[in-house]
């Protein structure tokens, strides 16, 4: 009867005593507290009601500093954790205590589970937690083997497990096995899984304490449903075919809480007492951070099917359709050379003392100056070696048609030419590259795959390069990563061997056989070899010759890399045509000096400058420390990426700048060009039958329809382009549609450049299926009649033909981008840039 009294006066207690009292307990049986806390902070808490516990239990009655209740509370606890199953249930079987307790609180039980149903609380959502919320067969009763195991693994997990019950499909053994277990792990789960539970019975009645948290939990359920993660497993428990009781914890509620409304994820309003924490936990969770994984993939899906519909406010192209621009035609030159290598043959033997092409160091200064007489003879030496002493097996290692790989620096064009021009006399087609820096450079493994296609077998370079590449432990240049296994001759003079009297190379007639191959890197970041035939080569210097108005001796300074596209084209190729003297800037001596360029035109007295709108803009940034320089022997500058749209600025604020030191306003000269289709068209002088400079402000929103609008400087979403010239002599060219079919496109419409001519390249090198795309195409009108019966180039330029005949580009088809419909290009994204703060974060001209 004694424990029954103290169940009785522990229920008369304050909820918030009785709450308190359970965690003191909590707290001593996890070690969190020492013995001496656990009593100073329940003699604090029962010291209001001492006079209504004393009298009354033993067990309760205190003295001055209540040792006796802890003594025996603690004393109690130990005993529970060192006994056996059966001892510890021995001890509560007092068949007086255990019968009152049952008949007392089987109605308490009933009484809860009536109040639950008379609540018609909602029955928890489908979607829940298999980790928080399982239903009550899931649930894993406490183990009665050890006491104290399931009290620790209970508090630091959540109270409850989630393993699945084996053996149980109702909820009776469950309560039937808490009836007869340790009433320890009944209290810990009680008084951890609801704050209204009544700690002290877990001393006297396990089943109170079973019944009272089960009523409890069951109340509380749907609160715990909401407070589980959105992200955890969920499909766990979607197959059950009836709702099943849900048992759930509030953890973490602190004491002091306030009764107040709690309001659900689902917006279902239950009486509980919660913390502000809590409440504030659950008004997050209204408002997930991100929906379920499945709604990702169907708002994808429904993306995919959604049709793009086109705004009718766009602009429209309302022109007409373009007609065909064709170049002026192809003079006609009494002693023109029927190829290339003739017009060496004739140089080399009757002007061999001519300068042919210059070589400066970093300094600035003249390092080697190459005739034509000695690049003739030491391309001669060079074809002879190659084709009669690298011999393998007394097997000549090149046969005519070959493919032979020059890699020389950018510091050493006196080398390449001879190299190249070798490689022509010995009909061989030489693929120059760069040099690869490191063994896993990933610009050099493309290289490789160029190399590779191609199947180059033999790599001529220098000593000097040689000794600079990367060696394998027996001395050899190791095999770069992607490369085919070549061999590596140098060709330096010691090693070439002087031919016989009696041996001349065979100099042909151009003819469509490949003369040279050059390389070009995709936007996928792959690399293709552009093939150029020996009449394409001899047409292109013919070209160039008429459009830029060569003539001999005349001195060209060259800024470019004369390896590939126009320096390769006007420094290497059209100045051998032409008997022209080259002085070649190294990279390098740009870098130390960006004003040497334009030194070497007042020195030289040069008639044409051949740079890049980066040259100009280096050379305002250093003009002011040199003031004695003259630009008025230039009758030519080429600015050779004159095709993107912000050279405009870097031509006009060089113009301004050096127009004082003899610069003329019709000397800049922007061009357009390409790897498949080489120089596209070129600005000329008023000599040369060139019209007056053009210059267009486009509108930005136009030029994201494809549609030309004229619009004002004063708006920063503008577009201001200069023309880059007029087509190139002997040309055709035509502006077509960039997607579907290559129909010609109207005359206020952007489409892509088509060059039909007879100096462009003919094919990607072993590549058929795209060739016959880029190389091939047949504009057609729009009744769907070709435009021509030969057939055109795409050029890779977005533009449109101008009044006067004139072209302008505004982009490249590689950096195109379509975003919602609209047609925005890398370049114009560069240009805004330019055009809002250019000075400040971004240079002109870079």
């Amino acid at each position: 009867m004694a424990e029954r009294g103290g169940c009785a006066i522990l229920e008369s207690l304050p909820v918030e005593i009785r709450e308190s009292l359970a965690e003191l307990e909590l707290e001593l049986s996890e070690g969190d507290i020492t013995q001496k806390g656990y009593e100073k902070k329940r003699a604090k808490l029962l010291a209001r009601y001492i006079p209504l516990i004393q009298g009354v239990d033993p067990s309760l009655q205190t003295d001055s500093k209540l040792l006796g209740t802890s003594q025996v509370t603690i004393t109690t606890n130990k005993q529970q954790r060192s006994r056996s199953t059966s001892s510890r249930d021995e001890r509560f079987r007092s068949d007086q205590a255990l019968v009152s307790c049952a008949d007392v609180h089987t109605e308490a039980v009933q009484a809860a589970l009536a109040k639950y149903k008379e609540r018609k609380m909602p029955m928890p959502s489908k979607r829940r937690s298999a980790l928080v919320q399982p239903s009550v067969e899931t649930y894993t009763p406490p183990d009665t083997s050890s006491a104290s195991e399931d009290e620790g693994s209970l508090l630091r997990q959540g109270r409850i497990t989630s393993t699945p019950l084996q053996g149980h499909s109702s909820v009776e053994p469950w309560i039937s096995r808490v009836t007869q277990g340790s009433s320890t792990s009944s209290s810990a789960s009680s008084t951890s899984s609801h704050p209204g539970a009544k700690p002290a019975a877990s001393n006297s009645c396990p089943v109170i304490a079973a019944a009272t948290m089960l009523a409890d939990l069951m109340a509380h359920a749907q609160i715990e449903s909401v407070s589980a993660p959105p992200d955890v497993t969920t499909g766990l428990l979607g197959n059950s075919h009836h709702e099943r009781p849900q048992v759930a914890s509030v953890r973490g509620v602190p004491r002091g809480f306030n009764s107040s409304i709690l309001e659900t994820a689902d917006g279902v309003p239950v009486n509980s007492r919660v913390s502000s924490k809590i409440q504030q936990l659950l008004n997050t969770l209204k408002r997930p951070k991100r929906p379920p994984l499945r709604e990702f993939f169907v708002d994808d899906f429904e993306e995919l099917l959604e049709v793009q519909q086109p705004d009718p406010n766009q602009p429209k192209p309302e022109g007409t359709e373009m007609a065909l621009l064709k170049g002026e035609p192809l003079g006609v030159v009494s002693n023109w050379p029927p190829s290339l290598l003739t017009a060496l043959h004739r140089w080399g033997t009757t002007q061999p003392k001519a300068p042919c092409l210059t070589s400066l160091d970093t300094t600035g200064k003249a390092m080697y100056t190459l005739t034509y007489g000695k690049l003739w003879s030491r391309s001669v030496k060079l074809a002879y070696t190659l084709l009669n002493k690298l011999t393998s097996k007394n097997e000549s290692l090149l046969k005519p048609g070959d493919r032979v790989a020059l890699v020389f620096p950018n510091s050493d064009p006196v080398m390449f030419m001879v190299a190249f021009y070798g490689c022509l006399l010995s009909d061989l087609i030489p693929v120059p590259i760069e040099v690869p820096l490191t063994r896993k450079d990933a610009g050099s493994q493309q290289i490789g795959f160029l190399l590779g296609s191609c199947g180059v077998s033999l790599a001529l370079t220098t000593d000097v390069c040689q000794k600079g590449l990367p060696k394998a432990q027996t001395g050899e240049v190791v095999t770069f990563k992607g490369w085919p296994r070549l061999a590596w001759f140098v060709i330096d003079g010691k090693h070439l061997m002087k031919p016989p009297k009696d041996w001349y190379p065979h100099i042909r007639d151009a003819s469509n056989d490949p003369a040279y191959i050059e390389y070009k890197t995709s936007k996928e970041g792959s690399t293709m070899g552009v093939t150029v035939s020996q009449s394409a080569m001899l047409a292109h210097c013919h070209a160039l010759t008429q459009a830029c108005g060569y003539s001999e001796a005349e001195t060209l300074i060259n800024v470019l890399d004369f390896k590939r596209d126009a320096g390769l084209w006007h420094a290497v190729l059209t100045s051998v045509m032409n008997r022209m003297h080259v002085v070649s800037i190294p990279y390098a001596l740009m870098k130390v000096n960006p004003l040497s360029w334009i030194q070497k035109v007042n020195v030289y007295k040069a008639r044409v400058a051949l740079v890049k709108s980066r040259d100009m803009h280096w050379s305002l940034l250093a003009q002011r420390d040199q003031r004695d320089v003259s630009l008025g022997s230039l009758r030519m500058l080429i600015v050779a990426d004159g095709a993107n749209p912000w050279s405009i600025s870097s031509c006009d604020a060089f113009l301004n700048v050096f127009q004082s030191r003899g610069l003329r306003p019709e000397v800049i000269c922007p061009c357009a060009s390409s790897s498949e289709a080489l120089t596209v068209s070129m600005r000329r002088p008023p000599d040369l039958g060139g019209v007056p400079p053009g210059k267009v402000v486009l509108s930005m929103n136009g030029l994201s329809y494809g549609v030309i609008r004229a619009d004002t400087e004063e708006k920063l979403s503008v577009l201001t382009v200069q023309d880059v010239g007029q087509a190139m002599p002997g040309a055709s060219m035509c502006v077509v549609k960039v997607e579907g079919a290559p129909y010609l496109c109207k005359t206020d419409e952007i489409g892509e450049l088509c060059v039909s001519s007879n100096s462009t390249g003919s094919a990607y090198y072993g590549l058929h299926g795209i060739t016959k795309n880029i190389f091939e195409t047949m504009p057609l009108t729009n009744n769907g009649d070709p435009v021509s019966s030969h057939s055109f180039i795409r050029t890779g330029l977005l533009g449109f033909i101008g009044p006067e005949r004139l072209v302008f580009v505004v982009g490249k088809v590689d950096g195109q981008m379509i975003i919602s419909g609209r047609r925005h290009s890398c370049d114009d994204v560069v240009a805004t840039a330019l055009a809002v703060e250019p000075m400040k974060f971004v240079y002109r001209g870079r």
